[in-house]
């Protein structure tokens, strides 16, 4: 999506009903509803697309779907949505910012935080921590999830990518959606990959009878193609370092795919059946200092992200440090 700025437009305020906007060159050829997404901060592209739905927008003083395509100079009017209220409460949470600028922020999310509120999950999350920080985030996702363009499982710890208003969120998620964002990914299985590289092509959706969990499924209702790559980066007898990249975007993709072929990550829950790993797991060792937790939660980090820059068009890297917790695995494998 090309960025709105030169648009002749009116600034939003709750005193403005309608706003007059000329379609500049950038928008040429985008639909009305994504178009007035960008250009409309303070309002979810739901909320964008039922106005335009209940006739909210003329193109040239003719009403029109949320689909139309514009073109440059194009003159529109459009009665911009009731104002809805915030349903994120903040919370004095601290975050590591990796990067930040006026368009978009980069954290490092901890594992045990959930990215936004959800039954059983209401308050610690990450949209709490931003709503807290930041007085402007994108509003394309909805009140509840401010800012999140993609999303880390509960346990999953690393890179996440937020953004500031919805040009740039729309940018980003079209980057996502295109599959050009480069995603990288730490994990330590619990068996050895016999291959140092290779790639896991395996269709994912519902499991059968757990609702929480997802399984390889060809040919199912719920199923989507699903591509990861591996790589092997060190071999510890029964466990394995391994760096992946995956191709497209599904719920537990890496988590399914490892498990789909014998090696699932080291202390998931829900696909190695164990929720702790001990320094005795790991050596052996009937030492009764061995007992010690070294690991409660999935060894899965989102360590790198790679994606063209929303607004200068320039590739950009950000890489999050291992956390301690999977560090100490590290150490301790090495030390065998």
């Amino acid at each position: 999506m090309e960025d709105d700025s030169d648009s002749e437009s009116l600034p939003i305020s709750p005193e403005t009903a309608y706003r007059d906007i000329v379609v500049p060159e950038s928008a040429a050829g985008q639909r009305i509803d994504l178009f007035l997404t960008q250009a409309s901060d303070g309002f979810s592209r739901s909320q964008i697309t039922q106005a335009i739905q209940a006739d909210g927008a003329t193109l040239d003083g003719r009403t029109v779907r949320p689909s139309v395509k514009i073109k440059a100079g194009q003159q529109i009017r459009f009665r911009l949505p009731e104002p809805v209220l915030d349903d994120t409460v903040g919370e004095n949470i601290p975050l590591d910012i990796l990067f930040e600028d006026d368009g978009m922020v980069v954290v490092n999310k901890p594992p045990g935080m959930v990215v936004h509120p959800a039954r059983g999950n209401w308050t610690g999350t990450l949209t709490s921590a931003l709503a807290f920080r930041f007085q402007s985030l994108s509003d394309v996702g909805g009140s509840t999830r401010p800012g999140i363009v993609h999303r880390l499982d509960r346990d999953t710890s690393g890179v996440i990518v937020i953004a500031k208003n919805n040009a740039v969120h729309m940018n980003l998620a079209e980057q996502f959606a295109n599959r050009t964002v480069e995603k990288e990914y730490f994990a330590i299985t619990a068996g050895k990959l016999d291959r140092d590289r290779d790639i896991i092509d395996a269709a994912i959706g519902r499991h059968p009878y757990q609702r929480d969990k997802m399984a390889i499924r060809e040919s199912h209702a719920t199923s989507k193609p699903a591509s990861s790559f591996y790589e092997v980066i060190a071999r510890h007898g029964r466990f394995t370092q391994v760096r992946v990249l995956p191709k497209t975007g599904r719920t537990h993709q890496i988590r399914v795919h490892l498990s789909h072929i014998g090696c699932p990550i080291l202390c998931d829950r829900l696909y190695a059946g164990h929720a702790e790993v001990t320094e005795a797991m790991i050596t052996g060792s009937r030492d009764p200092s061995a007992k010690r937790v070294l690991l409660d939660r999935q060894a899965l980090h989102a360590r790198r992200l790679t994606l063209t820059h929303p607004q200068t068009g320039k590739s950009m890297s950000i890489e999050a440090p291992l956390p301690d917790d999977i560090c100490r695995v590290v150490d301790c494998l090495q030390a065998q």
